[in-house]
């Protein structure tokens, strides 16, 4: 189930569903990705640089047998890089058929809400043509705007194919 069959877009009627999302902080900011598609939240690894990728692609790991490509959250969005810490962690998530892993500043927790709650995004953000069709609503989170994303919109049919396989 994808959060942005969820975003009310029209007048429509829909079901209200409980939806899970795992919230996480980026340049004090928070953003959720729906539990279903996360698979883990590890700590920072050593991470193996790859040469000629996407400045996005921090490099691969291995997580038992499998390899992993890890991708900076704050690089795809163009935000300024901050170094790791204690908080930061690689979130492992199914897109698009494929793990891939996303640094993140820190994992907030597990939220449930109903799908009503959940509001479109403003057209006049989306309409930058900046490739933010990956932002599927917005959610008030205690005084605080949570921008709900499906991940398996964030990257083009051209990067996953760039990315050689490894998304």
């Amino acid at each position: 189930m994808s959060t942005s069959a969820l975003v009310k877009t029209d007048g429509s009627t829909q079901r209200d569903e409980l939806i899970q999302l795992v919230s996480f902080m980026l340049a004090d900011e928070e953003y959720g990705v729906e539990v279903l598609k996360v698979r883990e939240i590890i700590r920072m690894p050593t991470i193996t640089r790859m040469p000629n990728t996407p400045q996005h692609i921090e490099g691969i790991i291995n997580l038992r047998g499998k390899v992993i490509p890890i991708i900076s959250m704050r690089k795809r969005f163009g935000l300024m890089e901050n170094e790791n810490n204690a908080n930061t962690r690689i979130i492992i998530m199914d897109v698009a058929g494929a793990l891939a892993g996303f640094i993140v500043d820190a994992v907030s927790e597990v939220i449930r809400i109903h799908s009503s709650e959940i509001q479109p995004p403003p057209s006049m953000v989306l309409s930058g043509g900046i490739g933010l069709e990956f932002i599927t609503g917005v959610f008030n989170h205690a005084e605080r705007l949570l921008i709900i994303m499906d991940v398996d919109r964030m990257f083009s049919e051209d990067e996953r194919e760039t990315f050689g396989g490894m998304l």
